[in-house]
């Protein structure tokens, strides 16, 4: 199975947790980037990342869950409440080992899924 490729939307990008997954050889990028302006709509982001194949990462719930009603075919999403970006690395590094592409293809799973519990 392949390892899930990430997209941080407009509202999670942050320059400092890309080149930190990146540094743990996690596939990712970011808004903005070369089809994505740092103003482009959740429409455009989430339709980006689906046509390569990346899974989305958002603050923005409310917008998503309802393009993924319009758009029931696409790569992932995933959403985050906000949260510091030191629990934001953990989960997400946590989804990197534990996810696969095939897993997350049109689906819609919050973050804190992969958010270690003491039992």
């Amino acid at each position: 199975m392949a390892k899930p490729r990430l997209h941080l939307d407009a509202d999670v990008s942050d320059a400092n947790l890309e080149k930190e997954l990146l540094k743990r050889g996690h596939d990712v990028m970011r808004t903005p980037n070369e089809w994505a302006a740092s103003d482009a709509d959740d429409e455009t982001q989430l339709l980006g990342a689906a046509k390569r194949g990346r899974t989305i990462l958002t603050f923005n719930a409310r917008h998503f869950m309802l393009l993924a009603k319009k758009y029931q075919k696409h790569a992932g999403i995933l959403l985050s409440k906000q949260v510091g970006l030191s629990r934001i690395f953990k989960a997400l590094d946590r989804f990197f080992n534990e996810s696969s592409t095939e897993e997350m293809e049109d689906q819609v799973r919050w973050l804190s899924d992969w958010e270690k519990r003491d039992d």
